[in-house]
């Protein structure tokens, strides 16, 4: 598949964000691809798998970061293919639900051997991350999830989501810094905005973010339907502790809160969060807050 990789030069000076980049191999049908990851915080702590969505990468991760392993946690925070440092199929059939899913698998375990994780998922960070523990549960200790879910096609999707799939798929120009912050209740600086464009030197490099509102199952035909059902079934037999740190402002994403908190038996008792002032992207609205609650969790 032809792909291609952004200059390294475009990720200088990334406001809050000096952690190291690490590279490894995954596999593709027509070879290999790079993904890009952040491990930081001691190497025998207990580990965070923070996985972002759509159209971020790891840097909305940043606060997040500093707070956990400030408390002893080790955070592995990939970028998804297409996004941020990792390689970036240009063609948006490339992108498929269950090849991110494989791909983070093979970061995850295949590379990585990740035991004990505490899964951590934001937007597509759940939607991969939440397949992969319903698929793989001896890997995962604890599961987070913030603003995102499972969808099967089974239960429409909300309109003001369907505002942005359309707004996605007409856009002759996609506005990755705009999109952020339309998913945000705080403003952002100039920088942060442009580290969230960095990884897009120009529309060729916007597959990844194009194909992705596509991928999410809006009908029981969906060719993720069949596997995202069989992953919510376990998920809702399993006793893995299960928190739900959701904001308090996401049109999105907000009525699957009550049901996952509802629906998993590692849920009940657990102290749920509602993240204040924040809105889709809450990592970036109040990531240090965020930070706190799923450090507790694991020191819980």
């Amino acid at each position: 598949m032809p792909t291609l990789r952004t200059p390294d030069d475009r990720f200088a000076n990334l406001p809050d964000f000096d952690y190291e980049p690490r590279y490894a191999s995954v596999p593709s049908p027509d070879g290999e691809l790079r993904m890009a990851y952040v491990d930081e915080g001691p190497a025998h702590g207990p580990v965070a798998l923070l996985l972002h969505g759509e159209p971020s990468w790891s840097f909305l991760y940043r606060h997040v970061i500093r707070v956990l392993t400030g408390r002893g946690i080790r955070c592995v925070a990939p970028d998804l293919v297409g996004f941020g440092r990792s390689d970036k199929p240009s063609e948006t059939a490339a992108h498929t639900y269950a090849g991110h899913v494989e791909w983070m698998r093979s970061l995850a375990f295949d590379t990585l051997d990740l035991t004990d994780v505490t899964l951590v998922g934001q937007d597509w960070g759940g939607l991969i991350g939440l397949r992969l523990a319903g698929e793989h549960p001896g890997r995962f200790a604890r599961i987070v999830a913030a603003n995102t879910g499972l969808p099967t096609g089974d239960t429409d999707m909300p309109k003001v989501w369907w505002q942005f799939r359309r707004a996605v798929e007409a856009a002759e120009t996609l506005d990755i810094g705009r999109f952020v912050q339309s998913g945000c209740r705080t403003p952002m600086t100039d920088q942060v905005r442009a580290a969230y464009d960095a990884p897009f030197p120009d529309e060729s490099f916007k597959a990844g973010p194009r194909a992705m509102p596509a991928l999410v199952p809006t009908r029981t035909d969906d060719p993720a339907t069949d596997a995202n059902r069989a992953a919510w079934a376990r998920l809702t037999h399993s006793e893995t502790p299960f928190l739900v740190a959701f904001s308090d402002g996401d049109p999105i994403t907000a009525a699957m809160a009550p049901i996952l908190r509802r629906s998993m038996p590692g849920a009940q008792g657990q102290p749920h969060t509602v993240i204040a002032n924040a809105g889709h992207f809450l990592q970036e609205d109040a990531g240090e807050r965020l930070g706190e609650v799923v450090a507790d969790f694991v020191h819980g």
